[in-house]
């Protein structure tokens, strides 16, 4: 499980005395107990791995946005510390697939559900979030299934 991984990491950067990446650690683990709070009253609870991985995007979402912010104000030092969680951040998450894989599966995806137009592209990002959501940046992905029904 992902969060055994992340626990593991925490003990060994303890040990290690490697404090930024101890503090990213502390982060992920923090924000995955927020998230286990905000879940205790919901009436469908995801799979852990799958919870873990959706936090995990969300952060390195929010990183990537830092950053390029950070860049574009001058503020090298804090974009550095930003790019430190993020390649953290990024161990624990599951391969990607490359965009051609994408566009492979997005093809596909069309032929089976026999969308037409960009009206369908709910159902193309829909299916596809449902079986690659982990392995495929969703807004990257949306953008390409956008430019597959249009052609």
């Amino acid at each position: 499980m992902i969060r055994d991984t992340i626990k593991a990491a925490q003990i060994s950067a303890m040990k290690a005395g490697d404090k930024p990446r101890l503090n990213a650690v502390r982060l992920i683990l923090a924000k995955l107990k927020d998230r286990d709070i905000e879940l205790r009253t919901a009436s469908a609870v995801p799979d852990d791995d799958q919870l873990a991985v959706d936090v995990l995007q969300k952060m390195a979402k929010q990183r990537r946005e830092s950053i390029a912010l950070y860049e574009t104000g001058g503020r090298q030092e804090l974009a550095d510390i930003e790019h430190g969680e993020l390649a953290v951040i990024e161990e624990f998450l599951p391969a990607r697939l490359s965009e051609d894989q994408v566009r492979a599966i997005i093809t596909a995806l069309i032929a089976e559900t026999g969308a037409t137009s960009v009206k369908d592209m709910g159902k193309i990002v829909g299916a596809l979030k449902a079986r690659h959501g982990t392995e495929i940046d969703m807004g990257a992905a949306s953008g390409l299934v956008k430019a597959a029904l249009s052609a």
